[in-house]
């Protein structure tokens, strides 16, 4: 069964393999003061639950997606990492002046990004053990 997320917080699910998703999450965690996100592989339970129930075609988004509980709804590709910036403190959301560029050439450049990232940054064979002090902030 599926646990709850509390409507104050947004929920971030990341390519659990991914060296960079991995680098990303933990620097999202260290800049979110306000304790706004909670995390989860997108090869969780949650995560396959989510990507289910608003069913996102992985083979066209395969890297973040930001589930935001008050509103039931999700975003991904650049719009969830700019959903996610504008939440964490000064530089990171200096970040949000990239919304004026229409989302198809932010999309196209996170694509690339996203297609390139094992062989840019690599992969690990299973996903990250959070640390004891971390295990708060994500949902197995």
């Amino acid at each position: 069964m599926m646990k709850t997320i509390p409507k104050d917080k947004q929920l971030i699910l990341f390519d659990g393999v991914c060296n960079l998703c991995n680098n990303s999450v933990l620097y999202v965690i260290k800049r979110d003061k306000k304790n706004k996100f909670l995390f989860a592989p997108l090869q969780s339970e949650i995560g396959e639950h989510l990507i289910k129930k608003f069913d996102v075609d992985t083979s066209k988004v395969d890297s973040i997606i930001l589930y935001n509980p008050s509103k039931d709804s999700i975003t991904y590709k650049s719009l969830a990492a700019l959903n996610v910036a504008k939440h964490l403190g000064f530089p990171t959301n200096l970040l949000v002046v990239f919304y004026i560029i229409p989302n198809v050439i932010r999309n196209w450049v996170y694509d690339f990004i996203a297609r390139n990232r094992y062989k840019w940054f690599g992969r690990k064979d299973a996903c990250m053990i959070p640390t004891p002090e971390l295990k708060a902030k994500f949902i197995d």
